[in-house]
């Protein structure tokens, strides 16, 4: 291990940003909106981005450091300790509208951050307590059958019109939002019915995860309610709805208009590094855990973010992941920027 291995101890920014709200209030009430949305964008546009990757011996050596995989676990204290705090400030009263927006806000943007996108990395480990944290990290999105529908819905149809999840040539993104959202939803519910029928399992049983995740999700609500007044049920719900839009809005520009080849045998080719789009920008790799080589990581889902790596034939977005998100907030700016692109691809 040497000083560069704590490279990633730059993505505790975000969750410091979001104490800073909650903490400070006044115009700190937007602090991980100024982050996320105005400062990581601007900075990506001068900080110059790399492609290099690490050799063989590196990734063997980034492999056995343990560093790398405490600071996922780590998330899921601090996640669930800043929304224990607030919660707690948010019910204490005498806040300004403003300041409730600003700091919810903040709070949602790091459910997404440090919930969603850690839970995403930590949910395709093979170790059982990997995959717990994951899906405790979920629970704060109310987002759980994720762990369900991107593993073995995701992966599977990534870059067709069978995955929700994979976003349309001229498809706008509010549009997608709904598709993808419900129909993720709902594919959950399909794949772990078949996979209980294989078994040969009732699929209306606890056997059957989605019931499971909801009697979690549920019990969660009531649990902010018993502990914070009832009231705070909408807003955790809120902080949930940004933090999962805020996931879907990058399920969006990774895999926009992109699509994989049918095959006379009726399969689809195999997926390859053209079927996501990247960003090399230094700034959002080390705030995402590499999120933003996502080529790499459909490629083998199971290579840990320390060790992804850059292709010369993965398609490159044309600003980083928040810049890329904010232009798809206008559709006519996004598709004037990308629709002429994918025919190229």
């Amino acid at each position: 291990m040497n000083w560069k291995d704590t490279k990633y101890l730059l993505a505790y920014i975000a969750p410091l940003t979001t104490f800073l709200a909650i903490h400070y209030q006044g115009v700190w009430s937007f602090a991980t909106v100024y982050l996320a949305f105005l400062i990581v964008p601007l900075l990506e546009l001068v900080i110059p981005y790399s492609t290099a990757n690490l050799t063989e011996e590196e990734e063997q050596s980034k492999l056995s450091i343990t560093l790398f995989d405490w600071l996922l676990y780590s998330n899921v204290p601090i996640l669930w300790g800043l929304l224990w705090y607030y919660f707690s400030t948010i019910s204490a009263g005498g806040l300004a509208t403003y300041e409730i927006i600003g700091i919810t806000s903040s709070v949602g943007i790091i459910v997404g951050t440090i919930g969603i996108n850690v839970a995403h990395e930590l949910g395709h480990r093979v170790k059982k307590y990997e995959q717990t944290l994951s899906k405790t990290l979920l629970l704060s999105a109310l987002y759980m059958h994720f762990f369900i529908e991107h593993n073995r819905g995701h992966h599977k149809n990534i870059a067709t019109d069978e995955d929700p999840a994979s976003a349309r040539l001229g498809e706008n993104l509010y549009s997608f939002w709904i598709r993808s959202t419900f129909g993720g939803y709902l594919n959950a519910w399909r794949l772990e019915a078949e996979k209980l029928n294989r078994k040969g399992h009732a699929v209306f049983s606890l056997k059957n995860e989605m019931f499971v995740f909801q009697i979690i999700q549920i019990g969660y609500l009531v649990s902010v309610g018993l502990i914070f007044g009832w009231m705070m049920i909408p807003f955790a719900i809120v902080v949930a709805i940004i933090g999962f839009l805020e996931l879907e809005t990058v399920n969006y520009i990774e895999h926009y208009g992109l699509r994989r080849k049918k095959l006379a045998s009726g399969r689809y080719e195999n997926v390859t590094m053209h079927h996501s789009w990247n960003s090399n920008h230094e700034l959002g790799r080390l705030l995402l855990y590499e999120l933003t080589r996502h080529s790499d990581h459909h490629f083998k889902a199971t290579r840990k973010y320390q060790v992804l790596r850059h292709f010369d034939e993965s398609p490159q977005l044309p600003y980083g992941y928040p810049g890329c998100m904010i232009l798809s907030l206008f559709p006519p700016i996004w598709f004037k920027l990308m629709n002429k692109k994918v025919p190229a691809l």
